[in-house]
């Protein structure tokens, strides 16, 4: 019917069918969606699933490795104690893992984004703290933060899908 608004909410009761300002005007809503175009487009989505995450695994294991070939000690004296930063300590590795995502908003990086977002995701950390931790990156960090919270949203999501 006209007018009429579908139920398109995910499990966390967030509109998905509703385009925000900049959205493009597309709707992920199954019920605003035609047919044939689309049914391909998810056919193909579904294909897709996991593909950034795999990317972003493959490409950081091989430029790690690439990196750590060469014989610079500085440079693998930082990998290490970036690596041991994070270890258990007085904080637990939980905490510090969110910690490293406030701050990877923040500046914005979005690999850094990712890599801690695939860290809380192995942790166990629930999406409502995941979106306490947003929230704490988006207000230090202002609106500028936006369009990586999105990003990470999305990778976010595809972690999920890899349950």
């Amino acid at each position: 019917m006209a007018g009429e608004k579908k139920d398109c909410s995910d499990q966390r009761g967030q509109d998905k069918g509703l385009a925000g300002k900049d959205g493009g005007g597309r709707s992920g809503c199954p019920s605003r969606r035609g047919s044939k175009a689309d049914s391909r487009e998810s056919k193909a989505e579904k294909e897709d699933e996991g593909r950034r995450v795999r990317e972003f695994n493959e490409f950081r294991e091989a430029m790690n490795q690439r990196i750590l070939e060469g014989s610079n000690r500085q440079v693998k004296r930082f990998f290490n104690l970036d690596t041991r930063a994070y270890a258990e300590g007085a904080l637990d590795r939980e905490t510090k893992e969110m910690l490293g995502l406030v701050a990877s908003l923040v500046l914005r990086c979005d690999e850094c984004i990712k890599y801690h977002l695939q860290e809380c995701w192995s942790l166990g950390i629930s999406e409502d703290k995941l979106f306490e931790v947003f929230n704490v990156g988006l207000v230090v960090g202002g609106s500028i933060v936006i369009p990586h919270l999105r990003e990470a949203v999305a990778f976010w999501d595809e972690l999920q899908q890899q349950d």
